[in-house]
């Protein structure tokens, strides 16, 4: 048992680090080399990390982490319904397009269709986003239950650069106003170098099943634009809630 354990723990640690080596990951779990060793033969054989590309001593998750935890939380009927309407939003904006799902108090990525333009913003499919710090992050938490905003607001807010709301307070109002717009922004708030407008999808139960955002180099975002993507990104979430089978959007059933 110990043993399958070590190694449910280094799959963990290696999404966490990837791409990570045998001594880096040997540290992080305070266990011998060999047994770390014996983990990432077990992990490669079975299929769910690989050597890193270019570092045949490193390793990373592959896309089978991804399939699985799509399938426990239904996440693949979502992406096909959310697929289209992404295509179509990345058309009309011209920027890239991102999914994102709660997972119990985090907010993952889970799908992304990029811009064509040579300077664009990059993550990693199984990126988590800082609830607080992310557009996605709180359109999600702002269209919950407000015992979900109260959970959140009690943890500590992490400050990532000098935009990030680490006040409470601050935080507590604005989620309230993207409760009352529909939309919630994020100007640099985790990385200095991205901008998003995002908009919470909302499922048959009222609650929020994900969120799409428009994505953005922050050189790039005026507050015209900003605006603009608003617009069109509370229009898409509203129809993929639709495609979903939500015919009723939450900014008409009144605020909190």
């Amino acid at each position: 048992m110990q043993n399958v354990l070590n190694t449910l723990r280094a799959l963990e640690e290696i999404a966490e680090r990837q791409p990570i080596g045998v001594a880096e990951l040997a540290r992080a779990l305070d266990l011998p080399k060999s047994s770390v060793q014996r983990s990432l033969l077990t992990l490669h054989e079975a299929g769910w990390i690989r050597p890193a590309a270019g570092t045949p001593t490193r390793w990373a998750v592959t896309a089978k982490a991804l399939y699985v935890g799509r399938r426990a939380t239904g996440e693949l009927g979502l992406r096909d319904a959310a697929v289209p309407v992404m295509e179509e939003l990345r058309r009309e904006c011209g920027e890239t397009v991102h999914l994102a799902v709660p997972e119990g108090e985090r907010v993952v990525l889970i799908e992304r269709l990029e811009t064509s333009q040579p300077v664009r913003i990059v993550l990693p499919l199984g990126q988590d986003l800082p609830v607080h710090a992310s557009a996605n992050g709180k359109a999600i938490l702002a269209a919950g239950p407000m015992e979900a905003w109260e959970r959140q607001l009690a943890h500590a807010l992490p400050e990532f650069t000098p935009a990030t709301i680490t006040d409470p307070d601050r935080l507590r109002a604005e989620l309230a106003e993207v409760r009352g717009r529909g939309y919630a922004t994020n100007g640099g708030e985790w990385r200095a170098d991205v901008s998003a407008v995002a908009a919470a999808v909302i499922g048959m139960d009222g609650l929020p099943v994900a969120s799409l955002s428009v994505n953005v180099p922050t050189s790039r975002m005026t507050a015209a634009s900003g605006e603009r993507f608003a617009a069109m990104v509370v229009v898409a979430a509203e129809r993929l809630g639709g495609a979903l089978g939500n015919h009723k959007s939450r900014a008409n059933e009144g605020s909190c």
